[in-house]
């Protein structure tokens, strides 16, 4: 079997090729960060036209990347949701045409579903296992237990880690996108030096909380005034040091719930574009190991959006014979545990 995944679903076009021997034929990803830096931020309508004007050469490259006719195709996957819903229009039309055009099945991948088994195309993670899904958008503690199959230990009651990533480096007078710049600020700053909360540390269950994080941050640039670079190295430090100490917090009371319901599981994957920040790695990685839980993490490429875990994660489904009709509409929200979702509005 051999997938075409597309992913439209915020400031990246890609598309990639995988085969069912977990080879990555082809991965090309075309960024919008020149785009969007002016701004800030992501601009949805930039962003949707900027997937119409480059998916079809992107699709195209990784074909020709992969040496690959489209005759050749088990089945086009495309991420339908969650996400920006003019970029997912771009993808998902896209996909439904080569898929009507060739005969082909079509698969609407949910993208934190393509997030969560990531790991599987990397290291072959068996289920079940514990995820740690961080991303500008989300972060969930969730028992994966199959394809479709995910149960929510905790989420965010406000905002996500990675943009709370992004509001701090703007705070901090950094660049967009903000993870990043963080992460290299604090590379030379001193972690200790200011003291900023831990939001719900401590706490019964496994929700995370970083509202307040960012506001203390806010509160100490504007106490400081004028900041050195060494202020903003220090400033970026603590602030890292604070999510890594809400996270591992966070995920040492999702690891012993799992534990409870699942005594043979011994894996915990971290996923998402944060999960390409190294410091967050380490400590997620000493986590598992005092827990004597193995740790994956994909490669940083594979952490942020990009065409080869759509393809995955649509090689997954269309292997259980879980593909979707050409009247799909994409879904701007799309949980991946419906039942927790359902409870949390109630």
């Amino acid at each position: 079997m051999i997938v075409l995944g597309i992913e439209t679903s915020c400031d990246e076009t890609a598309a990639a090729l995988v085969d069912d021997a977990r080879a990555v034929r082809a991965d090309i990803v075309l960024s919008q960060l020149d785009e969007h830096r002016p701004f800030g931020g992501v601009v949805p309508e930039i962003s949707a036209r900027a997937h119409v004007e480059t998916l079809d050469h992107v699709i195209a490259r990784a074909l020709d990347q992969a040496q690959l006719g489209y005759a050749e195709l088990s089945g086009i996957a495309a991420t339908a949701g969650p996400g920006l819903i003019g970029g997912l229009l771009v993808g998902v039309t896209a996909a439904k045409a080569i898929a009507a055009a060739r005969g082909l099945p079509f698969i609407a991948v949910n993208h934190l579903e393509a997030h969560a088994l990531t790991a599987r195309l990397t290291d072959d993670v068996a289920f079940p296992y514990l995820l740690l899904l961080v991303s500008g958008g989300h972060c969930q503690l969730l028992i994966v237990e199959g394809v479709g199959q995910y149960r929510r230990l905790g989420t965010t009651i406000d905002d996500a880690v990675g943009e709370a990533f992004d509001k701090s480096a703007k705070l901090l007078g950094l660049g967009y996108p903000g993870g990043p710049e963080v992460e290299r600020a604090a590379a030379g700053g001193d972690p200790k030096r200011f003291d900023l909360p831990r939001p719900m540390k401590g706490r019964p269950g496994c929700d995370f909380s970083f509202a307040g994080l960012k506001t203390a941050l806010r509160h100490a640039v504007a106490a400081h005034g004028a900041l050195t670079p060494r202020d903003v190295a220090d400033l970026a430090a603590s602030f890292q040091a604070a999510v890594g100490d809400v996270l591992a917090d966070r995920t040492q009371r999702a690891i012993a719930a799992f534990k409870a319901e699942h005594p043979s599981g011994d894996t915990l994957v971290i996923a998402g574009g944060v999960a390409a920040n190294r410091a967050l790695r380490g400590r997620l990685s000493a986590l598992a190991a005092v827990n004597g839980m193995r740790f994956v993490a994909p490669p940083q490429l594979l952490c942020t959006d990009n065409g080869a875990m759509v393809a995955w994660a649509g090689l997954e489904r269309l292997r259980l014979g879980l593909t979707d009709g050409l009247d799909f509409a994409p879904r701007p929200r799309w949980p991946l545990d419906a039942a927790a979702a359902t409870l949390a509005r109630t």
